[in-house]
């Protein structure tokens, strides 16, 4: 018995906290949207690309420095 809570409690406690996520935004959001319109979706992974301005300034530097 013990085991099966131990193997059960984080699926269980990840579903709540998805659960209890999407219904404090549902609940705390001022904007009455169109459900299509809302752009709520979890970003866990960013991004990997440079930033705009970082990938410039490596772009002038690689280019001064083959001249």
């Amino acid at each position: 018995m013990l085991i099966a809570v131990a193997i059960l409690l984080l699926p269980v406690l990840a579903v709540l906290l998805y659960a209890m996520d999407r219904l404090e935004g549902r609940l705390f959001d001022d904007s009455p949207k169109a459900r299509h319109a809302r752009a709520r979706h979890l970003r866990l992974v960013h991004s990997t690309a440079e930033p705009r301005g970082r990938r410039r300034h490596a772009e002038r530097r690689a280019r001064r420095d083959a001249a």
